[in-house]
């Protein structure tokens, strides 16, 4: 693809509307930046002043945007089995000090992942919310832990909120379904040569 070299101004209109938000975004593909993609939509969304809520699939653990979500005013929300578990014992914050992650056969992580399913079509639906990132879902999707049916008619019928696919492997129909899609292609990665997630980086 070439650069289109500009010679005189080009003047873009921009919409300030509330009303013109309610698009479907997909970020998919095998490489890194899914979920840092999506908290960049989070970062100028919440600079613009809309409310943005976060929905973390599989997922459970210390990650740094837990706790700068929080510094930012919008709040991530885990709903992996291990999370849930820590949930259940009344922590209201846990950090994992070991530098892993534990990431737990699929059926295990069926109910979780219905769980949060049913608890993210309460807060899209609360209209409490300008952007709701459901991250990691397509992965979800992928493995059947939640109806790839309930997700397409959220995502056809969600009123003014703009939400938010992420993780590798989104379903061709919900792709289809998006306004805007993305696939994030891997070319070289540091685990390649042996260099294991780092904190602040991976995590």
């Amino acid at each position: 693809m070439s650069l289109t070299k500009i010679k005189s101004p080009i003047k873009v209109t921009g919409d300030n509307s509330r009303e013109s938000l309610g698009l479907v975004h997909v970020i998919t593909g095998d490489g890194k930046g899914k979920t840092t993609s999506s908290l960049g939509l989070a970062l100028r969304a919440v600079g613009n002043n809309l409310k943005v809520h976060m929905i973390q699939f599989l997922k459970s653990g210390f990650t740094g945007e837990i706790y700068s979500a929080k510094k930012l005013g919008f709040e991530i929300e885990q709903f992996g089995v291990d999370a849930l578990k820590e949930r259940q014992k009344h922590l209201q914050e846990f950090e994992d000090k070991t530098g892993r992650f534990v990431f737990q056969p699929d059926i295990k992580e069926k109910d979780a992942a219905m769980e949060g399913w049913e608890h993210a079509k309460k807060i899209i639906k609360s209209n409490d919310y300008d952007m709701v990132i459901l991250d990691e879902i397509n992965c979800a999707l992928a493995k059947e832990l939640i109806p790839l049916k309930e997700v397409l008619e959220i995502a056809k019928e969600h009123g003014k909120v703009e939400l938010v696919f992420t993780g590798r492997d989104a379903p061709k129909e919900l792709m289809e379904a998006a306004d805007y899609v993305n696939a994030i292609q891997s070319v070289k990665h540091p685990w390649q040569k042996g260099i294991v997630a780092r904190k602040g980086i991976e995590y």
